[in-house]
């Protein structure tokens, strides 16, 4: 708890990462963060969500009903999404963007369970950007071409091409950065309120932790699988 795992219940509470233990390799010396631990937990509710999941449709009935109901809710949900966005693409990318929504979501929403957000170290947003990142220009050669690629980079002139270098660059970079910032900013307003008003910050704070933790952390789980759903079909237009 001390060690900043959980944003509540702590009288040293602070936004801050911190290392919960170190180990040596290669010569070089590593540290298990609380971020990473966090990640952990996410990832654990997760593959419990899945497996459940799995139980429930693999022993499921035409009129679905309880959990099987709302499985069933996410997937079509998701799927809309993603085919209202990308059009035709959307059966290649459904599965990513899902992943990628419902990895964030969780992440973004678990500050309502006294976690620190995965999502407010930029270590975490940063790899998700780059994942976007490969995907936009792994499409971009694979439907443009070089030829294509080459041609849009010079849009509308060839003296246009290092900006257009640039905002390509740029795309991680903002994606990256929009999510940790939102979510950092919640942390750090929700860890001062606690840090200050101490054991007075007992019930009230709740309202706060629904406005950045739940509806903040939904537009911003949104947003960024927007972007990224709008980057990638932009990259697999071959018009």
């Amino acid at each position: 708890m001390g060690q900043g795992i959980l944003l509540s219940g702590a009288d040293d509470i602070d936004f801050m990462i911190h290392g919960v233990f170190s180990y040596e390799l290669f010569g070089q010396t590593l540290w298990i963060t609380t971020s990473h631990v966090c990640i952990a937990i996410v990832l654990l509710v997760l593959f419990v969500f899945i497996f459940l999941a799995n139980r429930a449709i693999k022993k499921g009935t035409e009129v679905p009903g309880g959990f099987q109901n709302v499985v069933e809710f996410i997937v079509e949900s998701l799927d809309g999404i993603v085919k209202s966005t990308m059009g035709k693409s959307a059966p290649a990318f459904r599965n990513y963007i899902g992943t990628i929504f419902i990895f964030i979501l969780v992440s973004n929403i678990s500050g309502l369970f006294g976690l620190r957000p995965p999502t407010a170290d930029y270590g975490t947003t940063l790899a998700l950007g780059l994942m976007t990142f490969t995907l936009i220009h792994f499409n971009k050669f694979k439907h443009q071409k070089v030829k294509g690629v080459i041609k849009g980079l010079c849009d509308p002139w060839p003296i246009w091409a290092p900006i257009n270098i640039i905002g390509d660059v740029a795309v991680p970079i903002s994606l990256s950065l929009r999510l940790f910032a939102n979510v950092l900013s919640g942390v750090v307003m929700m860890a001062l309120i606690y840090g200050l008003l101490g054991k007075l910050a007992l019930i009230w704070p709740a309202a706060l932790h629904v406005y950045f933790d739940l509806f903040s952390g939904c537009i911003q789980t949104y947003v960024f699988c927007m972007l990224t759903m709008t980057y990638i079909s932009d990259a697999c237009n071959t018009d």
